[in-house]
């Protein structure tokens, strides 16, 4: 599903480049369930995001389906990523505007769901993450642990072929972080990609295997 070839990620000025990835190979077929862990600034972050394509590589090539993507212009890495992958960011990236309802319809909206499923999949997903009650509330309403809740059922609503997740459990307490942990694996066993970064031992322990980052290698 996913191969990473030679992927490097830097930054330069005139003199000196600085690097966040390193030679970074690696594959994961359909249906894994990994966990991306290392200490903070080792990449972790920069590779959930070029394997999400929101950030490109510098140098290597990614294919997504054996599709080139390294090669894609913004249109089609934009269609591929609404279509295919859902994205739980660590910092929430709720919509301010928006009500809870209408960010969890904006993914649907984007795949053109039937107008009478698309409210069926809203309602049941208010309903399974138990956030019903706040169904008009705008992000600012929300704390920070609901607005967790959101962004993992918004990335869910549209049933991606990948989950990316970004510390999908670190604004919960431990009781809503297991059963968000759960809900991931659930989908895993009903046959979803899940990538996550995380530095918990405990969440990253839900995975096949674990992918272990420093100062942007993968150790061996």
């Amino acid at each position: 599903m996913i191969k990473l070839n030679n992927i490097e990620k830097y930054y330069s000025n005139k003199i000196i480049k600085t690097y966040v990835l390193r030679n970074v190979n690696l594959e994961i077929a359909e249906g894994e369930f990994v966990s991306i862990m290392g200490p903070s600034g080792s990449g972790k972050t920069t590779m959930l995001n070029i394997i999400g394509m929101l950030d490109s590589p510098s140098d290597g090539e990614y294919y997504f389906y054996d599709e080139p993507v390294h090669k894609m212009s913004e249109k089609k890495l934009s269609e591929l990523h609404k279509m295919h992958i859902g994205f739980v960011f660590q910092q929430y990236h709720l919509i301010d505007e928006l009500t809870v309802y209408e960010n969890l319809e904006t993914p649907l909206l984007y795949q053109k769901v039937k107008t009478n499923e698309r409210k069926g999949r809203v309602a049941e997903t208010l309903d399974r993450f138990n956030i019903v009650a706040k169904k008009d509330l705008f992000p600012n309403q929300l704390s920070g642990g609901q607005q967790q809740l959101v962004a993992i059922a918004r990335a869910i609503i549209a049933e991606p072929k990948l989950i990316l997740a970004d510390e999908p459990t670190g604004n919960l307490h431990s009781d809503q972080g297991k059963e968000i942990m759960e809900i991931l694996k659930k989908l895993n066993e009903q046959g979803t990609t899940i990538i996550q970064v995380t530095h918990s031992e405990v969440n990253a322990a839900y995975g096949h295997r674990i992918i272990k980052l420093k100062d942007g290698w993968i150790e061996k």
